[in-house]
């Protein structure tokens, strides 16, 4: 991808780590709008794989090394729905059904309409604890709105 409209990134990999950043070879890529440029564009092609497509001229191959989209803030209102934003720049409502804990106690949900899995980052995650509890060990529930909701496994 040699000009994304911002800047050249020579490369031979670029990458989106769980860590929420975007990575030229092993650099990470600083410039918030060309982060937020390629997770926009970020598609998953036929093969289960991933590619950044802005046209025809610009597109390259993308390693997702654990999801595709990370949840880089949290907010509750009062009736106690949750909007999650992404690092794609959109929000959305989080579905507390789709919430999973996987290894290393990291919480997961589901976004896009359900078709894809989001990690959460700490930040979200620790705005997300207030309303999270564990009556016993390694079981997990969001209490919101009035609700309880059971966290699963993953």
């Amino acid at each position: 991808m040699p000009g994304a409209g911002f800047y050249a990134i020579h490369t031979s990999k670029i990458s989106f780590r769980s860590d929420g950043r975007w990575y030229a070879d092993d650099d990470p890529i600083l410039h918030e709008r060309l982060a937020r440029l390629f997770s926009r564009y970020l598609r998953r092609k036929s093969d289960d794989k991933w590619e950044i497509w802005i046209d025809e001229r610009y597109h390259a191959d993308v390693e997702v090394e654990d999801t595709p989209y990370v949840i880089t803030g949290v907010d509750v209102d009062s009736p106690g729905h949750i909007t999650i934003h992404l690092n794609d720049g959109t929000a959305e409502l989080l579905d507390p059904s789709g919430l999973r804990v996987g290894a290393n106690e990291v919480l997961y949900c589901r976004v896009k309409q359900g078709n894809e899995r989001a990690r959460f980052l700490r930040p979200a995650y620790y705005h997300l604890v207030p309303y999270l509890e564990e009556p016993m060990p390694g079981q997990y529930e969001l209490h919101c709105g009035g609700q309880v909701y059971s966290i699963t496994q993953a």
